[in-house]
């Protein structure tokens, strides 16, 4: 049984994978699918969650799938398959309710790397049975970047040429992932 539980979470990877990389080439414009400020308020409330499947190139793309693919290593393991779509669904949410209540001043979003934070901050929570240390260390820095971020801006100005980093989306993004993992821990006792 534990065997077919580690496939499903590798097929859920490559089924992950294969979303990023399908939305990333639909016919049109991405403005369709990304997040809007304008298109949530008339009506289009799925956008609150196909913002963070498109993304604005093939290299935007790319930098995200390997953000996923190193969180994806780090914690897979450490949680049921059911649980990673619990966390990816409540961090995304928490993003797109997040800008669209709190940051009123945000017109468009778009991309995965606001839900990358929420994995690992779910991530770092659901390891502490493995490796209690190495899990408060990897919390700790997710902690140091969300804070220098808050102080002093992106790591990176922009991604690309045009591209703004959205910090208060990895915020809000840790925030939905951190709570997600503590209510399955305390729903459940365990992520595992």
């Amino acid at each position: 049984m534990a065997k077919f539980r580690n496939e499903w979470r590798g097929g859920g990877l490559l089924l992950l994978l294969a979303v990023l990389c399908i939305t990333q080439f639909v016919p049109g414009d991405v403005a369709r699918l990304r997040y809007e400020r304008q298109a949530v308020a008339a009506g289009e409330w799925w956008r609150l969650l196909s913002g963070h499947v498109i993304h604005y190139d093939a290299a935007h793309l790319a930098m995200n799938l390997a953000g996923l693919a190193l969180l994806w290593l780090l914690y897979v393991g450490d949680a049921r398959a059911r649980h990673w779509c619990v966390v990816v669904l409540v961090a995304a949410l928490s993003i797109g309710l997040g800008l669209y209540y709190l940051e009123t001043d945000v017109v468009w979003y778009l991309g995965l790397s606001g839900v990358l934070h929420g994995v690992w901050a779910a991530g770092g929570v659901a390891a502490f049975r493995r490796w209690p240390l190495e899990a408060a260390v990897t919390l700790a820095l997710l902690a140091g970047k969300l804070a220098v971020e808050l102080l002093h801006g992106p790591l990176s100005s922009e991604f690309g040429a045009s591209l703004p980093v959205l910090t208060v989306a990895h915020r809000f993004g840790a925030l939905g992932g951190l709570g997600a993992a503590l209510a399955l821990r305390l729903w459940r006792r365990s992520l595992y």
